[in-house]
């Protein structure tokens, strides 16, 4: 009898040097090399995960790190990276959603929830989802904001949001 065992996914990360800080990208890398990233966190995220030092290989986050460079220096809109599925089948919907709120651009939760079919009395539900969105800045959950226009519920920190949303011109910068 022969047993096999499935190919060993290692499991790693990386800091990427933002304008808004230090971002951890984290990632699972496959035995051919191919990485699909797991999570995207900013600087002071809640519930980011832990990295272990001896984890960290900057290696297979060259394009991840070259598309960070590219957005930040205005010069990218979207993101081609391969992003990790885990989460609900909501969830994924919820993310799935994401990818199309153009750059530049903001929606409210109300008007998400209306793309995506959830009643109204379920709004939160799809608030619930975007906090739990592992790849922030990846999957744009920035650009949801409420319907009066203020700006709520990010993992990231309200003034990452307000950062983000400037970046992309949805904003008006602060003049002190």
């Amino acid at each position: 009898m022969t047993t096999h065992t499935a190919p060993t996914v290692r499991t790693v990360h990386t800091v990427h040097a933002s304008p808004l800080g230090d971002l951890l990208l984290t990632g699972a890398e496959s035995p051919a090399g191919d990485l699909t990233l797991t999570s995207l966190s900013l600087p002071g995220q809640r519930a980011a995960p832990a990295a272990r030092p001896e984890d960290r290989d900057d290696r297979p986050f060259a394009e991840a790190h070259r598309q960070l460079d590219a957005y930040f220096a205005g010069r990218r809109t979207r993101f081609d990276l391969p992003l990790s599925g885990t989460g609900s089948p909501f969830q994924r919907a919820v993310w799935r959603a994401l990818d199309d709120i153009p750059y530049g651009t903001t929606t409210s939760y109300g008007e998400l929830a209306v793309r995506l079919g959830v009643p109204r009395a379920e709004i939160r539900a799809v608030g619930r989802a975007l906090g739990a969105n592992p790849l922030l800045l990846l999957r744009p959950c920035h650009r949801v904001i409420g319907s009066d226009g203020s700006l709520r519920g990010y993992a990231g920190g309200i003034e990452h949001k307000r950062r983000l949303l400037t970046h992309e011109g949805a904003l008006q910068p602060t003049l002190l």
